[in-house]
C-alpha cells in the first residue's frame, strides 16, 4: 500500500473491507488515521458498527460525526436508529416523531420492526390516537390481532385512549367490555379513566361518575380529576364540586385540581367562589404551578411565560400577533372568552388569551424560520381550550404545521437530555440506552426530517 496512504478511496476502501470481514476495530484504526475523511467513509464507519453488534459504538460515533460538522445521510440515520431499536429503544422513536407531528415517519419506522413486537403495535395505535385518527387507531389495532399478536393491558390502553379522543363512543364500549371477556385481561385504572374521559366527551357525566363509583378499584385522584375536566368543558359547577370533595379527601396538595374547580367557577362569573378557591390553596400552602412554552430554534431552547416581554424580539412578536387577529376572524374564529379567568372587560380577555405562552412561542418560531417550515414546540401544561382552536386558525393562515408537544414529560424529557450530556456515565449499556433517547429527542427535534 506505499504510495496510497493519502488516497481516500483507498482508505475508504480499506475500512469498508475490514468492516465487512468483522474486524470493526481495525476499520476504526485506519478511519482515525485518515487525513481526508469524505460522507462516505462516515457512512461506511457507522453502518458497520451497527451491523456487526457495535450499538453503542453507533450512537457515540454518529454524535462525533454531527459535533465534527458532517451532515448525516439516509444511510447514517437509519444506522442509528436500528441501534436505538437494538438497545429497546425504537418504541421511543416511533412515540417521539408522533408527538412532533411526523406521522409517517412514525409509521415508517414501525414498519422496520416487522410487525412482531406488541410494544410498537401498541406505540402506533397511540401515535393515530393522540392525532384524532381513531378508525386509523382501530383499524391497527384489527391488523395486529389478524396477525397474530396478542393485545396486552396497554394495548387497551392506547386503543381506548384513540376511541376517546376520536369521539368513537360504542367502539370504546366495546373493546372496553371484550377486554376481561375476550382477552382475560384484567381492567386497571387506567382502563377506567379513558372510559370516564370517553363518557364525559360526550356529556354523560352522571353515567361516567356511577361507572367510577361501582368499578371493582379503589379509585384515585387521577381517574375523579377526568371527570372534573369534563365538568369544567360542559359547565356542571354542582357535579364538579362533589368531584373535588372526594379529590381533596385523597390528595390535598396538587395545585392543578384546585385550578380545574376555580376554572369552573369563573367561567360562570362566579367570581365569590374563585376567590374561595384561592384562599383555601394558600391555607393549605398550595402553589399553582406557572405555564410556559418551550421552543427550540438554532439549537437554543427558548422559554415563554403568559405576555412574556423579556425576549429581544418581543415587539416584532407581539405585532405580529396583533396582525393574525384580523384574518383569523375572517376565518371565523372567535376567542372563546371563558377561557380567560379573570373578572375583567371581554376586550381585555381577548387580549389575555392573545398573550398566552403557546402563542408567543409559536410567533417566534414563525419570525425566525422559512415559509412552510413545521413549528413544534413544548407546552407544560395542557393547552387552553381557546388556543388549541386559535393554532388551528393561525396554521391555515401561515400555510404551517403547528406541533404541541403538551404536559410535563416532554419538559421532564429535554431536562434528562441536559443531565446526560452534562454527567458522565459509568456502566457502557446505561451510556448507550441514555445516548440513545437523547439522540432520539434531538433527531426528533432537528432539521434532519424537516
Amino acid at each position: 500500500m506505499h504510495g496510497c496512504s493519502n488516497d481516500v478511496f483507498v482508505d475508504a476502501a480499506l475500512v469498508d473491507m475490514y468492516a465487512k470481514c468483522g474486524c470493526v476495530e481495525d476499520a476504526r484504526l485506519i478511519f482515525d488515521k485518515m487525513l481526508v475523511r469524505d460522507l462516505v467513509c462516515w457512512t461506511c464507519m457507522i453502518s458497520r458498527y451497527v451491523h456487526n453488534g457495535y450499538d453503542g459504538e453507533t450512537l457515540e460515533f454518529f454524535d462525533l460525526m454531527r459535533r465534527s460538522d458532517v451532515k448525516p445521510n439516509r444511510v447514517s440515520l437509519l444506522s442509528v436508529l436500528l441501534a436505538c431499536g437494538h438497545l429497546g429503544a425504537l418504541r421511543n422513536v416511533i412515540d417521539i416523531y408522533a408527538k412532533y407531528g411526523s406521522l409517517d415517519l412514525a409509521q415508517y419506522m414501525f414498519d422496520q420492526t416487522g410487525g412482531e413486537d406488541v410494544v410498537c403495535w401498541s406505540a402506533m395505535i397511540a401515535c393515530y390516537g393522540a392525532h384524532g385518527l381513531g378508525r386509523k387507531a382501530v383499524n391497527i389495532f384489527n391488523q395486529m390481532i389478524d396477525d397474530g399478536v396478542k393485545p396486552n393491558a396497554v394495548s387497551f390502553i392506547c386503543l381506548l385512549s384513540a376511541c376517546s379522543h376520536s369521539g368513537l363512543l360504542e367502539e370504546g364500549r366495546r373493546y372496553f367490555e371484550s377486554m376481561n371477556k375476550h382477552y382475560r385481561i384484567m381492567l386497571k385504572l387506567n382502563h377506567y379513566a379513558c372510559m370516564v374521559g370517553r363518557l364525559g366527551q360526550a356529556r354523560l357525566l352522571l353515567e361516567a361518575e356511577e361507572l367510577i363509583l361501582r368499578m371493582p378499584l379503589e379509585p384515585d385522584p387521577s381517574i375523579w380529576s377526568f371527570l372534573l375536566s369534563a365538568c369544567r368543558i360542559h359547565g356542571n359547577i354542582d357535579l364538579g364540586a362533589r368531584v373535588t370533595d372526594r379529590i381533596f379527601q385523597l390528595d390535598p396538595t396538587q395545585s392543578g385540581y384546585y385550578v380545574l374547580l376555580s376554572n369552573i367557577y369563573a367561567a360562570k362569573s362566579r367570581w365569590d367562589e374563585v376567590q374561595k378557591v384561592k384562599e383555601l390553596m394558600v391555607g393549605r400552602g398550595v402553589n399553582k404551578m406557572q405555564g410556559f412554552s418551550l421552543i427550540e430554534f438554532n439549537n437554543y431552547v427558548y422559554k415563554f411565560g403568559v405576555s412574556d416581554r423579556s425576549h429581544p424580539q418581543s415587539d416584532k412578536i407581539y405585532s405580529f400577533l396583533e396582525e393574525l387577529a384580523a384574518p383569523m376572524r375572517h376565518l371565523g374564529y372567535v376567542p372563546l372568552k371563558d377561557f380567560a379567568l379573570h373578572d375583567v372587560e371581554d376586550e381585555m380577555k381577548e387580549t389575555a388569551l392573545s398573550h398566552h405562552s403557546e402563542r408567543l412561542a409559536i410567533t417566534f418560531g414563525l419570525l425566525n424560520t422559512s415559509a412552510n417550515t413545521p413549528i413544534r414546540f413544548i407546552k407544560n401544561l395542557r393547552n387552553c381550550g381557546d388556543c388549541h382552536n386559535a393554532i388551528k386558525f393561525i396554521s391555515k393562515i401561515v400555510n404551517s404545521s403547528l406541533c404541541v408537544l403538551q404536559e410535563v414529560t416532554g419538559v421532564q424529557a429535554l431536562t434528562v437530555e441536559q443531565d446526560v450530556l452534562g454527567g458522565r456515565m459509568v456502566a457502557n449499556k446505561l451510556r448507550a440506552k441514555s445516548m440513545a433517547m437523547v439522540l432520539i429527542l434531538r433527531l426528533a427535534i432537528s432539521s434532519f426530517f424537516v
